[in-house]
């Protein structure tokens, strides 16, 4: 049994009471301490103090301090004034026990509100953390925004620029090419002279002898103007533009280097995909361009299921299963966020539905081989179905054999397998 505390000591002012409880023999060990406003009860094993008080006090404010065997209390009053005592006096059993019943309950009314206030403190920090962090993302799109408004900039005017220099490269070629035309036809002038001057006929008083006409030739001082006129040269040719016009191609390859069948295959696949993304996705029209993108949104689900956000992952991986159902690692991440969500029979179906597309088996594609057979081997597990989950993780092994996790898994499913058949 406790012993009961009677040696104590105390003075008071208008504002405090002082109180002093000396503990004589006691090792150094924490003092539970209970307090309200008008009951005080200390706990020191083996000594134990109670106190009801002759008025109320602020028992948020005041303190206790405990060294060298002594606890050394400071009561703050409610009221200024002096007390008579520090207990109530002449107070009966039943008037204790109702005082104390009380100072109990408003502990406890008091706890609650504590534990009410923290819980809503706890939530407008929460709150508050939530709408931070929905600014910073706000802020990290506009600087992706801006970022990108400025690189379009940029190419505009690079694209601008080079424009302009391909406009002035034209320019200064069509003058050269007019001068070259020009002293071509300088050159041309120059050759005809040279030809006119090399036949021209002398002059009187600059030759001694005269040509007479021959008998029997009538026109024959005409020879020379004839000759002439077929020595003349013809005008240069006039610069023209030749239109030449090619097939439509939708690929960049020549016609004759190409694979019909292949490309018109490609491009009704194509087609198709627009086809059904117009058709059964109105919802993307509020979309970002990169919102729209499968690998955008196979990155985004990562993240959810990286922070633990299932429901979230699912989401995305739905969406992009919906833009492109042929990547199987959508299949393979969807499946493992139904695991974490106990959605096992999806789990089975996403795997199965993964392993369809990872084929054929080649090398780059063992480890999501692996990963489809494991994540529906425990989904099988898990709905005790342990035959089909051996053979899955047996699948698995055979893909690659110096796992020792998953080996030891199969070990465990086949005890389990085992012991189901001895119990049977």
């Amino acid at each position: 049994m406790p012993l009961w505390l009677r040696e104590y000591s105390w003075r008071q002012t208008d504002a405090a009471v002082y109180l002093s409880l000396p503990l004589r023999g006691v090792r150094a060990t924490p003092a539970n301490i209970f307090c309200t406003d008008q009951y005080l009860k200390v706990s020191v094993p083996p000594f134990l103090f109670e106190a009801v008080l002759y008025a109320p006090i602020d028992d948020t404010n005041s303190t206790a301090k405990i060294g060298d065997g002594i606890i050394f209390f400071t009561l703050y009053k409610k009221e200024m004034a002096m007390w008579d005592s520090l207990m109530i006096e002449n107070a009966n059993k039943e008037k204790l026990q109702c005082l104390r019943e009380n100072a109990v309950l408003k502990a406890h009314e008091k706890a609650k509100e504590e534990a009410e206030a923290k819980k809503v403190t706890k939530q407008e920090h929460k709150k508050y953390t939530l709408e931070a962090t929905m600014k910073l993302e706000a802020a990290e799109r506009k600087r992706i925004e801006d970022l990108k408004e400025q690189e379009r900039q940029k190419v505009t005017r690079e694209l601008e620029l080079w424009k302009n220099q391909q406009t002035d490269t034209e320019r200064q070629k069509r003058l050269q090419r007019e001068e070259e035309l020009h002293q071509e036809v300088e050159q041309l002038k120059e050759r005809k002279n040279e030809k006119v001057n090399k036949f021209r006929i002398p002059n009187e008083g600059t030759s001694k002898t005269r040509v007479k006409p021959t008998k029997g030739c009538p026109g024959s001082d005409s020879m020379f103007s004839e000759n002439l006129k077929e020595e003349q040269l013809p005008a240069p040719r006039s610069a023209g533009t030749i239109k030449i016009n090619f097939t439509s191609r939708v690929f960049p390859t020549a016609l004759r280097e190409s694979r019909v069948a292949e490309e018109e295959e490609w491009l009704r696949k194509q087609a198709e995909a627009r086809r059904t993304i117009n058709a059964d996705l109105s919802e993307l029209e509020d979309l970002k361009e990169e919102e729209k993108n499968p690998d955008w949104l196979k990155d985004k689900g990562n993240k959810m299921f990286a922070t633990g956000n299932y429901l979230a992952a699912v989401n995305a991986y739905n969406l992009a299963v919906r833009l492109n159902n042929k990547l199987p690692v959508l299949y393979l991440n969807r499946a493992a966020c139904h695991l974490k969500l106990r959605n096992l029979h999806k789990a089975i179906e996403d795997s199965s539905k993964a392993l369809e597309l990872l084929t054929p088996p080649v090398p780059d594609n063992e480890n999501a081989r692996v990963k489809a057979y494991v994540r529906r081997g425990t989904a099988f597990c898990q709905l005790e179905l342990y035959a089909e989950g051996l053979q899955d993780y047996e699948a698995a092994l055979k893909i690659d054999p110096k796992n020792k996790i998953i080996e030891k898994d199969a070990e465990k499913i086949r005890h389990i397998i085992q012991g189901t058949l001895q119990d049977s």
